[in-house]
C-alpha cells in the first residue's frame, strides 16, 4: 500500500455486512461482502464486488444471479465465520443456517437477516483482485425490523477481523 494511503480514512466509509448467495447447476454457495451499494433508482440497480478466487464469484459469473441478506447488528462472529472464512468448495454453509430457497431458484440466509434483495447481473468488471457485478434489483422483502451490522460495528464492537482476500483487509491494522 503506498505510503500516502491512511487506511484510517477509508475505514470512515460506511459499510454494511451482508451474506452474497448464488446457485449454479444445483451448487449453491454465498459469503460476507461489505463492498455492496445501490447505484441508480429507476430501474433499482446495485454494485457488488467479490475476490476473483473465491467459490461464489465463480458460480455467480455463471449463474449470472444473486441474493443478498442484509445482516443484523445482533450477528454473532460465529455465524459470519461459517460464510466468511470457510470455503464452499469443501464445506456445505447452508448446513449450518436456516435459509429459504426465493421463487427465483436462490438460496436466502433467514438467520440474523433483516432483509433480502435479489439481482441480475448486467455486467461484470475485473477490477485488479476482484470483480465488480452490477445487477439489476429483481425482487427485494424486509424480513424483520432491527439495525443493520455496520462493517465499523464488526471491526470496532465484536472485534472481527477481514479475510486477507477481503477488499476491507486493510482494515485488519487499524486498532
Amino acid at each position: 500500500m503506498a505510503e500516502s494511503i491512511d487506511p484510517r480514512a477509508l475505514f470512515t466509509v460506511s459499510y454494511g455486512v451482508y451474506i452474497l448467495s448464488t446457485e449454479w447447476e444445483e451448487k449453491k454457495n454465498g459469503q460476507i461482502i461489505n463492498a455492496f451499494m445501490q447505484l441508480t433508482g429507476d430501474p433499482i440497480c446495485v454494485a457488488a464486488c467479490l475476490h476473483k478466487d473465491n467459490y461464489t464469484t465463480e458460480l455467480l459469473e455463471k449463474s449470472r444471479r444473486f441474493s443478498l441478506s442484509v445482516l443484523e447488528d445482533a450477528t454473532p462472529l460465529k455465524f459470519i465465520g461459517v460464510f466468511g472464512f470457510r470455503c464452499g468448495r469443501d464445506f456445505d454453509k447452508f448446513n449450518a443456517c436456516s435459509y429459504t430457497i426465493s421463487e427465483s431458484g436462490l438460496p436466502v440466509v433467514t438467520d440474523y437477516a433483516l432483509a433480502s434483495i435479489e439481482g441480475e447481473v448486467l455486467s461484470v468488471t475485473d477490477i485488479f483482485t476482484h470483480k465488480l457485478f452490477i445487477a439489476q434489483v429483481r425482487a427485494a422483502t424486509v424480513l424483520k425490523e432491527g439495525k443493520p451490522l455496520l462493517y465499523s460495528d464488526y471491526h470496532t464492537i465484536k472485534k472481527g477481523k477481514s479475510p486477507e482476500r477481503a477488499p476491507s483487509a486493510v482494515f485488519n491494522v487499524i486498532k
